[in-house]
C-alpha cells in the first residue's frame, strides 16, 4: 500500500494535497485497493459549494458505490474529466489521478486530518 508523504488523509480514505488556497482531492491507495476494479467516477459540478465532510463524489467499481467525502469546505474550482473516459486510472495510480481541485474556504480544517504516518497507522487497524 502506497502513502505519500507531505499530504492530508481522512478517516475515509481521502487524500488532500495542498497547495496555496487550492486544493487537490483524492482518494487513497488503500481505498482503491479496497474498492477493486474502478468503472465510474461521479464528478461534482464547478463550482459547486460543500461543507468539510459532505459527499462530492461516487466511486463505483465492479465490487460497489462508495461515496466520495470532500475532507476540507471549499468550492469546486476544476474536476479531473479524464476519470470520464478512463476511471480506472485511479486504479492505477489514485495520487496522480485526483478527483477535483477546491478552493479551501478554511484551512484550519487541515489539522483535523492524519498525516502519513497517523494514516499509516490508521489503515493498518483497519486491515
Amino acid at each position: 500500500m502506497k502513502i505519500l508523504e507531505g499530504l492530508y488523509y481522512s478517516n475515509d480514505h481521502e487524500w488532500v494535497k495542498v497547495e496555496q488556497e487550492k486544493a487537490y482531492i483524492g482518494i487513497t491507495d488503500f481505498a482503491q485497493h479496497a474498492l477493486g476494479e474502478i468503472v465510474y467516477v461521479e464528478l461534482p459540478e464547478l463550482d459547486e459549494e460543500f461543507e468539510a465532510g459532505d459527499v462530492f463524489s461516487v466511486v463505483e467499481s465492479v465490487k460497489a458505490a462508495s461515496d466520495v467525502y470532500l475532507p476540507v469546505s471549499g468550492k469546486i474550482l476544476e474536476v479531473n474529466e479524464d476519470l470520464e473516459d478512463s476511471p480506472q486510472l485511479v486504479n492505477e495510480d489514485p495520487y496522480e489521478n485526483w478527483i477535483a481541485i477546491v478552493e479551501i474556504f478554511d484551512k484550519s480544517e487541515l489539522d483535523d486530518l492524519m498525516d502519513e504516518a497517523e494514516y499509516k497507522e490508521f489503515c493498518e487497524k483497519e486491515e
